[in-house]
């Protein structure tokens, strides 16, 4: 019921820095976590990161953990992942997810963004 819609993402060089952000529209619940899966060609749909409501409560796969930073600011609606130091490896189409909690982010999520690229070169 909750549509999300992702916006940043982008070409950088390895070592680079890139953003991208996931706004709520439409009728929201007051309390629901979001994260971020990301899928690359021919290989599975990876799960990577989650928030809570509060903001406070955080994942990172081990994948992307010391580089990746996720937050919400929850007047907005609007997840953000800000993706440092990054390598040729995170290059995949990343989606914004959205669940009633970090629990069923990972296994169900409710609600899908339309995907962000993201492509690191060499």
């Amino acid at each position: 019921q909750v549509q999300l819609v992702e916006s940043g993402g982008g070409l950088v060089q390895t070592g680079g820095s890139l953003r991208t952000s996931c706004a709520a529209t439409g009728r929201t619940a007051g309390s629901y976590a979001m994260g971020w899966f990301r899928q690359a060609p021919g290989k599975e749909r990876e799960f990577i990161t989650a928030i809570d409501w509060s903001g406070t409560n955080t994942y990172y796969a081990d994948s992307v953990k010391g580089r990746f930073t996720i937050s919400r600011d929850n007047a907005k609606n609007t997840v953000y992942l800000q993706m440092s130091n990054l390598k040729p490896e995170d290059t995949a189409v990343y989606y914004c997810a959205a669940a009633d909690s970090m629990y069923l982010l990972t296994t169900k999520p409710t609600s899908w963004g339309q995907g962000a690229q993201v492509t690191v070169s060499s």
